[in-house]
């Protein structure tokens, strides 16, 4: 089990803290975790659980994965293109939070597209984000021309032993 380097968390998370502008109390708040517990976070004393650290991720808009590498609670060398990537993408003030989600998207289609999938649980994509895939008014998924609005298939059948 890879050991906790808690000092670094604490003071990164101290440096995002500040660059936030918030107080130790209002990130404590709007991450639901108490203040006292939080200082002690960022003191480098305690270590928190993975959910603690996306609620805190969360308030800061910052991204989970990077706190969960700085915690050690993911591989640092796994990925670490895609959480740094992730977290540029995130920090970048010139963006809205809009654009952010939408460049992080496009980013996931691509990184999926090229074979690597996600960074955390791989989730199957709907009919709507396959390529190739679309849906009609009626609710008939289209593929690639395959299916017709009726729902026949337009293609040749196949019939047992072919």
């Amino acid at each position: 089990m890879a050991s906790l380097n808690v000092g670094n968390l604490g003071e990164y998370l101290r440096e995002q803290r500040r660059n936030a502008q918030l107080s130790l109390r209002q990130l404590a708040d709007a991450a639901g975790v108490s203040n006292p517990y939080l200082s002690q976070i960022e003191r480098g004393l305690r270590k928190p659980s993975a959910e603690v650290l996306q609620q805190v991720a969360k308030a800061l808009r910052i991204s989970a994965e990077t706190l969960y590498v700085r915690a050690g609670i993911l591989d640092a060398e796994r990925d670490r293109d895609e959480v740094e990537t992730r977290a540029v993408l995130l920090a970048d003030p010139s963006l809205n939070e809009r654009q952010k989600q939408v460049l992080l998207q496009i980013y996931e289609s691509f990184r999926k597209e090229n074979g690597f999938g996600t960074g955390g649980s791989e989730q199957e994509a709907t009919e709507e984000e396959r390529p190739g895939s679309a849906e009609d008014d009626t609710g008939d998924t289209t593929a690639r021309g395959t299916r017709t609005a009726g729902g026949s298939d337009a293609g040749p059948r196949r019939t047992a032993g072919q």
